[in-house]
């Protein structure tokens, strides 16, 4: 870091990988990173997926002499994973848990029981105001049919808002995470410019990494290559963002990634590529104010495709919700009849006939499964109903300011 007028700030991003029981060479890898972080000079380290509080505990312990200051977010059933690193005191702390994180009885997948959100640090450096965002968003799995498309647009609208009304106060706003989403998709347009953040790889005087800037690639030992057979090169990710407000001045001066193994290592440090950024802050003599990252036409257009594809999940989670009802109605049923038919063999109805105990045991738990899991589904397609439609009525309200700006003036 050199004194004000001009700063200079090095930022390191990586999802670790780091999943008790699951992550390949997971404590090996997490040591790597440690030390890597520790032979390097960076001034904030922004970290997602270190799932498991021990793994923290231990870089903390490793990295508190570089790094005295640090932050771990607890959210979720096995936490969010989201860490931050400083080399400067850290004034305050705030975290959102998105409102919706894909569906608890997709165990393959298992967002929903992480608690994605994003976390905010408030830094101050040689008296500017830093406000840091770190996140990680739904995963795709698959592209040609995402039916997680839905959520990481709401999680990234609510990730904009909230960058858009906590950042009010600060000097300089720097978001960096794995956003899960490729730098053209609606969520990314629809984040960049709803917030104005500029992208860090986009924005670089200088550029040392894999080619294009991505940070999930085929020839890293520990990624699915079945998933990046339409991505010979890979897919870009993860990213750092940045804006100034008021009288500052943002540049990114270099960026780089990792590119496979760790030096002298036969692994690389995570299945995603670090990103590493070294960004210029200046003060201007005139503050030159916040403004929207696109151009308004082209953002309307932006937040009307978003809202589209928000109604066509509105649409679908409608039917789930039907769908689960309808279940729960039929399994009422189906008791109602077994208490029917017990009844009336209990007054006798059907005396000369032996009662199937067993069978009506055995059909009652099933019936009683069946009514209590679909009214679960039913109750949680309703939060992601209300959820939707909620997100696709603030779309709606922006749109309509968008589109009637022009005639104010």
């Amino acid at each position: 870091m050199q004194s004000d007028p001009t700063l200079r700030l090095r930022v390191f991003d990586l999802n670790c990988w780091a999943i008790r029981y699951l992550s390949k060479r997971r404590q090996e890898r997490v040591r790597l990173i440690g030390d890597m972080l520790h032979r390097e000079d960076f001034d904030l380290v922004l970290l997602q997926e270190v799932w498991s509080e021990q793994d923290y505990s231990d870089l903390k312990v490793k990295l508190g002499g570089c790094y005295p200051f640090s932050h771990y977010f607890r959210s979720g059933v096995i936490g969010s994973g989201l860490c931050v690193f400083s080399r400067f005191p850290i004034l305050d702390t705030l975290l959102y848990q998105y409102s919706l994180n894909g569906y608890p009885y997709m165990l393959q997948h298992g967002d929903w029981f992480c608690g994605k959100s994003v976390g905010l640090v408030i830094i101050k450096i040689s008296g500017i105001i830093f406000n840091v965002y770190v996140t990680h968003l739904h995963a795709e799995y698959c592209r040609e049919k995402d039916a997680y498309l839905p959520h990481r647009l709401v999680q990234a609208w609510e990730l904009a808002q909230f960058i858009r009304h906590t950042s009010k106060a600060a000097d300089v706003v720097l978001l960096g995470g794995d956003l899960n989403m490729h730098p053209e998709d609606v969520g990314i347009r629809l984040l960049r410019g709803w917030t104005g953040l500029q992208d860090a790889f986009a924005e670089a005087t200088h550029f040392e990494g894999c080619e294009d800037g991505c940070t999930l690639v085929p020839n890293n030992c520990f990624t699915d290559k079945s998933e990046l057979l339409p991505f010979p090169l890979g897919i870009r990710i993860d990213y750092i963002l940045y804006k100034a407000i008021s009288s500052f001045m943002v540049k990114c001066e270099e960026l780089k990634t990792t590119t496979g193994a760790a030096p002298g290592m036969d692994i690389p440090f995570s299945d995603h590529e670090a990103v590493m950024a070294t960004l210029h802050i200046q003060r201007q003599a005139q503050a030159t104010g916040t403004t929207l990252g696109t151009a308004e036409p082209m953002l309307a257009d932006v937040v009307t495709e978003a809202q589209t594809e928000v109604g066509m999940g509105l649409r679908a989670a409608q039917q789930q919700r039907y769908s689960s009802g309808r279940m729960a109605v039929l399994a009422l049923l189906l008791l109602l009849l077994q208490a029917t038919a017990a009844l009336g063999a209990l007054v006798g109805l059907d005396a000369g006939q032996p009662f199937p105990k067993l069978s009506f045991c055995l059909l009652g738990f099933l019936a009683i499964g069946i009514l209590v899991l679909a009214t679960g589904l039913h109750l949680f397609h309703t939060m992601e109903v209300k959820m939707l439609h909620g997100t696709e009525e603030q779309m709606r309200m922006v749109l309509r300011t968008l589109q009637e700006r022009p005639s104010d003036g």
